[in-house]
């Protein structure tokens, strides 16, 4: 089995073709919804951090 470089990349050209690309109003939305998810989970993780650290300090703080 040779390798055609010339056949490779005009198989490249075709798939290439092939491909539904976004348009930009697509892309903008989408990430916007990424950066807002990846803010509410932040969140979400902050409160939960925040209220298992309470739960620690109050369960060691009980003794002393």
């Amino acid at each position: 089995m040779t390798f055609n470089p010339v056949k490779f990349l005009r198989e490249v050209k075709n798939e290439l073709v092939k491909v539904t690309w976004p348009s930009r109003r697509e892309t903008l939305v989408t990430t916007g919804l990424v950066f807002a998810m990846a803010g509410i989970a932040a969140l979400f993780f902050f409160v939960v951090d925040q209220v298992i650290g309470l739960g620690v300090r109050a369960l060691f703080s009980v003794g002393v």
